[in-house]
C-alpha cells in the first residue's frame, strides 16, 4: 500500500551533466593531436560514444575518418592515427603491429592512442615488450558513466562480470570506485552508504580512498543514501524470464545502450528502425514497468485516445485548426509513430513467446522457485534439451534448478550435463567448469542434500557458537541457501491466494506473481532497518561481506527526511536486469522514494550466461 504522506516523490538530478563532462574531455584529448587525423574506434564503444559526440561534432574536431577496430590491416592514409579503446591487451598488441609494420616501411605517422574507462600498466608493458613505447603517446578518457534515463547510468562494462567473477581480476573494480566518486563530487555529499558482496566492500573503500585525496567543497546534497550490491549474490533473478515489457524487449530485441533497433517485423515495412527507449517516449514510459498481459490492453486504449484527439479537428474554423497543427497535430502524430511500432513490437512478442511455449516454460520456473513437482521440472529440462529448444536456455534451466535446488543430484547432474554436451556439443564442459566454479550449477556433494543442510543451517542459528561455527559453513553459502533465505524473506508469495497483475501489491509482479527479487527484497530491508541490523540470519547465509556506514550527513537531516534523503543510488557490479529497474520503481512509488539505477552494464539470463560460455 502507498505511503500516503509521500505520493509525490522528488525530481532526480539531472544527469546531463556526465555527458558534457565526458564530451568536453574527449574534445580535449582529440585535440592534443592538432590537424587531420584518423580516428579507430573499438566496437563496444560506438554505440556508447554516438551518445556522448556524434559524428558531426568528432569532424569539427579534425577526425577525418573514422574505423571500427577489426584486427587486421588498416587502410588509412592519414599521417595521424588516433586509437579509441579499452585497456585490452589484444587491441594494443594490434596496435603495436600497425608502428611496427609502418617502421619496417620506412613511413612516419604521429599515434596517440585514447584508453577509456582507464589505462592499465599491462598495457603499457605490452607497447614496451613490442618496442613501440616512445613512438606512441597514449591518454585516458575517464568515461565511467553513461545516463541511459532520467534513472539508469551505466557504466558500458559488460566484461566486468566475468573478468571479477569468474576470472578474480578485480581492476574494474578501482573503476567502480571512481565512478562512485565522480558522482559523490557532482551530486553529493551521501548520508549513508550500504552494501554487500565482497566487490562492493572493495568499491567502496577504493571510492573512500580517492575521497581522502581530495579537496571536499561543501555542496548541497542531491542524493541521499547509497546501495552497492554484487551480482553474485543473486544469481536467481537474472535466471528468471523477464515479463515486464522493458525486460521482454531487452530479450527479443536486444536493448544496446539505451536503443533498440526494430525490425521488418515491427515496421511493418522494408526497413529497420532504430528507437530510443526513455521516459521521452511518452508511449514507452508508460509501459516499460507494466508486466506484459497488461500491455496490449493499454496500447488499443491509447490508440483509441489518440483517435479521439485526431477528431477534434471536425468542426473548427480556420483559426482554431491553425493553433490545433501548430500545437498539437506534431506531437500526435510522434505518439501515432511510437504506437504502432510498440503493437508491432508486442505482437511480434507476442508471436515468439507462442511459438516456443513460454507459458510452460514459466509454469516450469515457478514450480522450481516454489520447490514443488521437481522431477516433473527436470523431465521438462531433459525434452528441452533433447530437442535443441535453444543451447543458453537450457542452460539457463539448469542453473536455475540448481541453484534452487542447493545443487543437483549426482545422478542427475551426470545424466543432464551427459545429455547436453551431446545436444550442443562437447567443447561445454569448459562451460560447466565455469558454471561450477561460480557456484551456480554444481553437484551436491554426499549427505549434503536440502534436508540435511537446512538442519545444518537451523542448528547453526539455535547454536550459542554460531559465531565460531559460521566459516565452517560459508564454503557453502553459494549453493546452499536459497530455499532457507526465500523463507526467511518471503521471496515466493503464497500461492493459494489470486494474484491481480493489473493492480500489483508488491515486488514480485515482475515475475508474474512468483518470486520477489532477492536483490530488490534486500534493498528494501535495509532502507527499512536502517542498516542490516536483524539481517544477521541472512547474510550469514548469502556469505555477505556486509556493512553499512554513515558517509558524513548528521542524523537530523536524516530524520527530517529531506528530498535528496528520498533519493536512493543502487550500484549494481556485475550486471542489473530491467526486472529489477522495474521492481526498484515500483518499490519507489511504494515508499514516495527514488530509485537512481548504476549499473556495470544492463544484463539478462543470456548476457550473463554467454559471458561463461567457454568452447
Amino acid at each position: 500500500m502507498a505511503h500516503t504522506g509521500w505520493r509525490d516523490a522528488p525530481d532526480l538530478p539531472d544527469f546531463s551533466l556526465l555527458k558534457r563532462l565526458a564530451r568536453d574531455q574527449l574534445i580535449y584529448l582529440l585535440e592534443q593531436l592538432p590537424g587531420k587525423k584518423d580516428l579507430f574506434i573499438e566496437a563496444d564503444l560506438m554505440s556508447p560514444l554516438d551518445r556522448i559526440a556524434n559524428v558531426t561534432t568528432l569532424k569539427q574536431h579534425e577526425v577525418d575518418k573514422l574505423y571500427k577496430v577489426e584486427h587486421k590491416p588498416i587502410i588509412s592514409t592519414s599521417d595521424q592515427l588516433c586509437f579509441l579503446i579499452r585497456p585490452r591487451v589484444q587491441t594494443v598488441k594490434w596496435v603495436c603491429g600497425i608502428v611496427n609494420k609502418d617502421k619496417a616501411e620506412g613511413r612516419f605517422r604521429r599515434y596517440k592512442i585514447i584508453f577509456t574507462p582507464q589505462k592499465f600498466y599491462v598495457c603499457e608493458t605490452v607497447l614496451e615488450e613490442q618496442g613501440v613505447y616512445g613512438d606512441v603517446t597514449t591518454d585516458e578518457w575517464a568515461f565511467y558513466l553513461l545516463p541511459l534515463d532520467d534513472d539508469i547510468i551505466s557504466m558500458e562494462l559488460p566484461e566486468f562480470f566475468r573478468d571479477n567473477f569468474l576470472e578474480g581480476d578485480q581492476r574494474w573494480v578501482t573503476t567502480a570506485g571512481s565512478a562512485l566518486h565522480l558522482l559523490h563530487s557532482l551530486y553529493g555529499p551521501f548520508s549513508k552508504v550500504y552494501g554487500i558482496g565482497r566487490c562492493a566492500k572493495v568499491a567502496y573503500e577504493s571510492w573512500r580512498e580517492l575521497l581522502e585525496e581530495g579537496e571536499q567543497k561543501p555542496q548541497k546534497p542531491h542524493i541521499g543514501n547509497v546501495f552497492l550490491i554484487d551480482r553474485d549474490v543473486d544469481f536467481v533473478t537474472p535466471l528468471c524470464s523477464q515479463v515486464v515489457y522493458e525486460g521482454l524487449v531487452d530479450d527479443i530485441f536486444r536493448i544496446k545502450c539505451g536503443s533498440v533497433e526494430f525490425g521488418p517485423d515491427v515496421t511493418s515495412s522494408d526497413k529497420s528502425i532504430k528507437v530510443m527507449l526513455n521516459s521521452q517516449d511518452k508511449v514507452f514510459s508508460e509501459i516499460r514497468n507494466e508486466h506484459f498481459s497488461n500491455v496490449f490492453g493499454f496500447l488499443s486504449q491509447k490508440a483509441r485516445n489518440l483517435q479521439t484527439a485526431y477528431d477534434k479537428r471536425r468542426g473548427m474554423d480556420i483559426k482554431q485548426m491553425k493553433t490545433f497543427v501548430s500545437e498539437e497535430l506534431k506531437g500526435l502524430k510522434q505518439e501515432h509513430r511510437l504506437l504502432s511500432l510498440h503493437i508491432g513490437a508486442s505482437e511480434s512478442i507476442m508471436k515468439k513467446k507462442t511459438k516456443q511455449d513460454f507459458q510452460e516454460l514459466l509454469k516450469t520456473e515457478h514450480s522450481l522457485l516454489e520447490g514443488f513437482e521437481v522431477r516433473e521440472c527436470i523431465a521438462f529440462i531433459e525434452e528441452h534439451i533433447n530437442r535443441q529448444v535453444s543451447m543458453i536456455e537450457s542452460l539457463r534451466l539448469l542453473c536455475l534448478l540448481s541453484i534452487t535446488e542447493n545443487g543437483l543430484l549426482p545422478k542427475d547432474y551426470r545424466s543432464l550435463k551427459a545429455q547436453y554436451l551431446q545436444s550442443y556439443g562437447i567443447e561445454h564442459l569448459l562451460t560447466f567448469a565455469n558454471l561450477r566454479q561460480l557456484g551456480i550449477l554444481v553437484e551436491q556433494q554426499p549427505g549434503e542434500t536440502l534436508t540435511v543442510m537446512e538442519s545444518k543451517v537451523g542448528k547453526l542459528v539455535n547454536d550459542k557458537t554460531a559465531g565460531k561455527l559460521t566459516e565452517t559453513f560459508s564454503s557453502l553459502a553459494k549453493k546452499s541457501n536459497f530455499r532457507a533465505l526465500s523463507k526467511r524473506l518471503t521471496l515466493v508469495p503464497k500461492s493459494d491466494e489470486e494474484y491481480d497483475l493489473r493492480v500489483p501489491k508488491d515486488m514480485a509482479y515482475i515475475f508474474s506473481g512468483a518470486y520477489v527479487p532477492l536483490s530488490c527484497k534486500l534493498i528494501e530491508q535495509v532502507l527499512e532497518r536502517d542498516g542490516w541490523t536483524g539481517l544477521e540470519e541472512v547474510t550469514r547465509m548469502i556469505s555477505g561481506h556486509e556493512f553499512a556506514v554513515s558517509a558524513g550527513s548528521n542524523g537530523g537531516e536524516a530524520r527530517i527526511k529531506t528530498d535528496a534523503q528520498r533519493i536512493i543510488l543502487v550500484m549494481f557490479l556485475g550486471g542489473c536486469t530491467y526486472s529489477e529497474i522495474a521492481a526498484l520503481r515500483f518499490l519507489g512509488k511504494e515508499r514516495g522514494l527514488k530509485f537512481i539505477v548504476v549499473t556495470t552494464a544492463i544484463t539478462n539470463s543470456a548476457r550473463m550466461l554467454e559471458a561463461l560460455l567457454d568452447h
